[in-house]
């Protein structure tokens, strides 16, 4: 078992392991949408994805600003630049190249949904009241990132026939990293232990239902569901797109490590 694979032995363990998923995943979607900055097809989705880019950014500094809490640190910022790809945690969906417009806008649907779904069972269940109180706050952009993505698709899926094209393709490009929303490792096991996850498996029909009738209201083809499912990237197995990704994003931080913002 790697250090990577380390099932925690306690309950301050298992909450670390926990803000760092939930934020490692928000920082790199952040980022992957940060890329459409300018490049938006028209200028009020533009503004609309690079709204919910600084919401994902957001999202995750609050994550690592409770992390730093409870390991030490002097603030976020270790977390986001000075560790390196395999330290990360984040599945490997978020870090995939943001594609065309269609990629983005169904990646960002997918993620929404599930993360509809996570974080409302997860309010449920997390005692923690500085924690709780994130997750609730985030939990209101979450649906207006759902609501805004799955009108996309809809438009997408039934717009043209180059949009609809654009849009199945990315469905079949994208669906083998779903497995990794439902895949359950045993460090999410001991966290579901403390009461500090959710078992994701739980409320998979649910996010099945959403996308796949988004899907058919679209007229979009469903996935295969027997393919091939990617694991691993929680325990530092990533792609090869994440290198390239963190060295953009941590070069100045890394050059100019004691520097102060004015």
């Amino acid at each position: 078992m790697s250090t990577f694979d380390k099932i925690p032995e306690t309950k301050e363990e298992a909450f670390l392991e926990v803000l760092l998923r939930l934020a490692d995943d928000r920082l790199i979607h952040g980022h992957r949408l940060s890329e459409w900055c300018g490049h938006g097809p028209e200028l009020e989705e533009d503004l609309a994805l690079a709204n919910v880019a600084l919401d994902m950014i957001g999202h995750a500094a609050s994550l690592y600003s409770y992390a730093a809490q409870l390991e030490g640190k002097p603030d976020e910022d270790y977390y986001a630049y000075f560790r390196d790809d395999i330290d990360f945690k984040n599945i490997a969906l978020v870090e995939l190249p943001k594609g065309d417009f269609a990629f983005t806008i169904l990646r960002q649907f997918l993620f929404s949904a599930f993360s509809f779904f996570n974080y409302r069972e997860l309010i449920k269940t997390v005692k923690d009241e500085q924690f709780n109180g994130m997750l609730q706050k985030h939990f209101k952009e979450i649906k207006y990132h759902l609501r805004h993505s799955r009108e996309w698709v809809l438009r997408l899926g039934d717009g043209t026939e180059e949009s609809h094209r654009r849009i199945q393709e990315a469905i079949d490009e994208i669906w083998m990293y779903t497995g990794e929303f439902f895949h359950l490792d045993d460090i999410d096991k001991a966290a579901i232990s403390f009461n500090l996850y959710t078992d994701t498996s739980a409320f998979k029909k649910e996010w099945e239902s959403l996308v796949f009738g988004t899907f058919e209201e679209a007229t979009l083809q469903k996935p295969d569901n027997d393919q091939y499912m990617f694991e691993g990237a929680r325990s530092g197995r990533h792609t090869e797109y994440l290198g390239p990704l963190l060295a953009q994003m941590q070069f100045l931080r890394r050059s100019h490590p004691e520097a102060e913002w004015k």
